[in-house]
């Protein structure tokens, strides 16, 4: 892999071209839609290059207006696109969605596409409960569904640090799955291997009425994510995939990652860190600040995002957590999938508050933006929250 360049992350997987309703209102009454870009591997990649990370983006799309407007917007966030495959016969796929927030399990099936589920995760740690979203894909025969071994080489999925998975590649087609068991093998060169569960249940459902290998979801998830070194769950997605409730219900189905991050709504997330000498957990939740969402499409992308900087980092555990909440709040408080990310200076800053006042955060929109002179931030970025 010498002749690769490496970067800090590689995220592998597959993007789309948005589209959202102008006004508010249901997807058939609404007369025009604004375009934007979303994808969770992408999302995860964009949120790192705006931190300060080198990420790199694998993935492909059509020979078509929209795969270049995916590549082109993608790139313009610091993320390294080389290896993204153009397809002259499979398109780029496109989504259309409402504002709302995404029903985990309970999508509803359009012909050959699907509703209710977007590209980007909404089961961040920080997001409020929101109405549901109405999602139209049109994704089915893309470009990125024909990814496989043979088309992506391992050398360059493993080209960084970091691989970054979830599991919507796999739900895509059979080369899609057969191409993640080849990234997540333990095998000489590879790197450390972060996997999303990001469960989209009616993504599954079409792949296993169209499969000739029948495979389901629920297994084919839990041998990925078993596989896997960093493993990020919503307690919501783990009920709905697998049956268990609560951290300690997901840890147990998923001994085998050295850290398990269970995302439990606005309460918070909690970690579980194997001990490398004892084989038991060191357990951290850290809760989530209070934020004002704007959109919560793409925050657990964000949360991810954050998370894994942290991780590039060498922070420790409680401190990546919140790094995480934070990324995640810059996600919620923004229309589209992408929030600009704090500085890093004033992240850190955010970060290192003490529990009680880590507890009066609140965010709201263009809380980003703040002026970076660190005696500003604490009349700006720190909001009190009185009790009621």
């Amino acid at each position: 892999m010498s002749h690769l360049r490496s970067v800090d992350v590689v995220c592998l997987g597959e993007s789309m071209v948005t589209f959202v309703p102008s006004r508010p209102g249901r997807l058939s009454d609404v007369p025009s839609f604004a375009r934007g870009i979303g994808g969770a591997e992408s999302n995860v990649a964009c949120g790192l290059a705006r931190a300060g990370h080198s990420a790199r983006w694998i993935s492909r799309v059509g020979t078509d207006g929209f795969g270049e407007h995916l590549v082109r917007e993608i790139a313009a966030t610091g993320v390294d696109t080389a290896y993204v495959q153009r397809d002259p016969r499979r398109p780029t796929g496109i989504y259309f969605r409402t504002a709302g927030e995404r029903a985990v399990g309970s999508e509803t099936a359009v012909g050959s596409e699907t509703a209710g589920g977007d590209g980007g995760d909404s089961g961040d740690s920080a997001a409020a409960s929101e109405p549901l979203a109405e999602v139209l894909y049109y994704r089915a025969g893309s470009a990125a569904a024909a990814m496989s071994p043979a088309l992506i080489p391992r050398e360059r999925a493993w080209s960084g640090r970091v691989l970054h998975l979830t599991g919507i590649t796999p739900a895509l087609s059979g080369d899609c799955r057969a191409l993640a068991r080849e990234l997540t093998a333990h095998a000489p060169g590879r790197p450390l291997v972060s996997f999303d569960l990001n469960y989209r249940v009616s993504l599954w459902r079409r792949e296993a009425e169209e499969a000739a290998d029948g495979e389901g979801g629920p297994a084919v998830l839990l041998d990925l994510a078993r596989r896997c070194d960093l493993v990020f769950v919503g307690e919501d997605e783990a009920e709905a995939v697998w049956g268990v409730r609560g951290p300690e219900a997901i840890r147990a189905v998923l001994p085998e990652p050295e850290l398990l991050v269970v995302k439990q709504g606005g309460a918070g997330a909690t970690a579980y860190a194997r001990r490398p000498d004892e084989g038991t957990d060191t357990v951290t939740f850290e809760p989530a600040p209070r934020v004002d969402v704007v959109a919560p499409v793409g925050a657990g992308d964000a949360f991810a995002a954050g998370f894994l900087s942290g991780t590039l980092r060498g922070l420790p555990v409680a401190e990546r957590l919140r790094h995480g909440h934070l990324m995640a709040a810059a996600a919620l408080t923004v229309p589209g999938d992408l929030g600009t990310p704090p500085s890093r200076e004033h992240a850190d800053h955010l970060v290192a508050l003490d529990a009680a006042r880590w507890g009066t955060l609140r965010f709201g929109p263009g809380w980003t933006d703040l002026p970076s002179p660190a005696e500003k931030w604490a009349e700006t970025a720190v909001v009190e929250v009185p009790d009621s």
